[in-house]
């Protein structure tokens, strides 16, 4: 089988085997940590709601979503 020369051998690729640039490092933990950010900000936003509705449905006894 001939391979195929279009596609860069995994050596070639400049990421490959720890080979990554700082900045590159850098930018994937920075997005990694404002996304989990993002979702804890979140999860708080949505806590108040889930609050009151257990409070509703105590009282009421009708089920909440």
């Amino acid at each position: 089988m001939a391979k195929n020369k279009g596609e860069p051998s995994l050596e070639k690729i400049d990421d490959y085997n720890g080979n990554e640039s700082k900045q590159k490092r850098n930018s994937v933990r920075l997005i990694v940590i404002l996304l989990l950010a993002l979702g804890a900000f979140f999860a708080y936003m949505k806590q108040p709601s889930n609050q009151t509705a257990i409070e509703i449905q105590e009282k009421t006894s009708i089920p909440a979503r």
